[in-house]
């Protein structure tokens, strides 16, 4: 039996990837005239109310205290690495072109692969590998370029 799309995680990692790219451009145009920081705040903002009507149009809304202390966790972490990452990222867009930006923020997908094997105990083909190197290659090139 096929997934539908709706339920294919390469259709939504190809949705992100598209959005992704929106973010880049949307945002080196809007940070422009203010600074990098206050930029990323504003963003955040709209970024907490669409995922809050996105919870409260779903009903996937959860007591806080039925979320286990392990999650709570890991995504208190998350989130700290989220805003680390997105100020990081404004303030290169400010300082830099949005094509040599992106791709440089790209090589999370290199280190995603990295750590996923290190600390989940994931595992690459050779393919798997060869396109974690060639994206790293790729990065540096236009990074350099």
């Amino acid at each position: 039996m096929s997934q539908s799309w709706s339920t294919s995680w390469l259709f939504w990692a190809f949705l992100s990837a598209a959005f992704a790219a929106l973010t880049a451009i949307f945002a080196k145009v809007g940070v422009a005239n203010i600074h990098s920081d206050l930029a990323t705040l504003l963003r955040t903002i709209v970024i907490l109310a669409l995922v809050a009507a996105m919870v409260g149009f779903s009903g996937s809304w959860q007591a806080p205290g039925e979320i286990p202390a392990r999650t709570w966790i890991f995504l208190i972490l998350s989130g700290l690495a989220t805003g680390a990452s997105w100020l990081c990222y404004f303030r290169a867009l400010k300082m830099g072109d949005a094509a040599r930006v992106a791709p440089v923020d790209k090589l999370s997908v290199v280190l995603v692969a990295i750590f996923g094997v290190m600390f989940l105990g994931e595992r690459l083909s050779a393919m798997a590998t060869l396109g974690v190197v060639l994206i790293a290659a790729g990065a540096a090139l236009v990074a350099l370029g």
